[in-house]
């Protein structure tokens, strides 16, 4: 059974690599959604999935009982989830931003933009020009 899991999620981990080695930003959003989804997966299969009892202790019990399922993969996959979720709302918000600025998602145009310079640039500090140089 752990075999199909492994290829279930190597297969998970496959698509989330092709899709993050794209041109397009929204297809590598995408890709390191998959990616984290599969890791989450991962950690999961390494508290060993299965019919345990929950890791609860009775009162005066220092350690778990036997056969319990482990708190641990669970608490760190909740931590993977709002750290993914977190990586992924400010990329999004970072795609945003250059869709509206630039016009375009796609890597190959950005790298052209960042190359001749973006026409957006802010003004620099120095000094401030008189109505009659701007006329002119």
């Amino acid at each position: 059974m752990n075999l199909i899991y492994a290829a279930g999620f190597s297969a998970i981990m496959a698509i989330g690599l092709y899709l993050l080695l794209s041109r397009h930003i929204i297809r590598m959003i995408y890709g390191v959604m998959l990616i984290s989804a599969s890791v989450n997966l991962v950690i999961f299969l390494a508290g060993r999935i299965g019919p345990n009892p929950p890791p609860v202790m009775m009162l005066g019990e220092t350690m778990l009982a036997d056969g319990s399922a482990n708190p641990l993969p669970q608490a760190l996959v909740l931590t993977a989830i709002v750290i993914g979720f977190s990586l992924v709302s400010f990329v999004v918000a970072l795609a945003l931003k250059t869709y509206r600025r630039l016009g375009t998602l796609d890597s190959r145009a950005l790298n052209d933009a960042e190359a001749l310079g973006s026409p957006f640039e802010p003004p620099r500090p120095g000094k401030a020009r008189s109505d009659e140089e701007r006329d002119s």
